[in-house]
């Protein structure tokens, strides 16, 4: 079997924001709706510019734990969301495995699940999404991230030969 490798793509807030944008123009067209949930944590802020894109105020948050630092695991609920997602919106940043996502639409069916990037595993699982990339890539969130020296990928290859 054949591993491939992982790569990264590192996201700036410039990005995030356009990205996020692009995400409120091609949901504009297909509400309206009532309230927008936010996945917490990586939901929080594309809700936020969605929520300004769209004039939305109400904003509520469904909390999830799944992920430590660089692997998914068993997924706690912090807080949950009444209702069946009639009139509702659903944000993330992401949409990797579906693991999340899948959860989170067994609470609420009936919403509309917007990502900004999906991942093929998890891609059947969200409405409506800006960018897929592969499976084995690493999405770098601006929280995340700190300035700091990067080795040129010329770099990376000579040590790899």
């Amino acid at each position: 079997m054949t591993v491939e490798p992982q790569h990264d793509f590192p996201v700036s807030w410039e990005q995030l924001h356009r990205d996020a944008k692009a995400l409120a123009w091609r949901l504009s067209e297909k509400g309206p709706w009532k309230q927008i949930v936010a996945i917490t944590r990586g939901g929080l802020v594309p809700a936020a510019i969605v929520a300004r894109e769209l004039e939305m105020r109400l904003v509520d948050t469904f909390c999830v734990s799944s992920y430590d630092h660089m692997d998914q695991v068993n997924i706690t609920v912090l807080k949950e969301v009444s209702g069946d997602g009639t009139d509702t919106l659903i944000i993330d940043d992401l949409v990797d495995t579906g693991t999340t996502a899948k959860l989170v639409r067994e609470k609420l069916p009936n919403a509309h699940f917007a990502t900004i990037y999906a991942k093929p595993a998890g891609r059947p699982m969200v409405d409506t999404f800006v960018t897929e990339v592969s499976q084995n890539t690493w999405i770098h969130f601006p929280w995340d991230l700190s300035l700091q020296f990067a080795r040129p990928i010329a770099a990376d290859d000579e040590t790899n030969n």
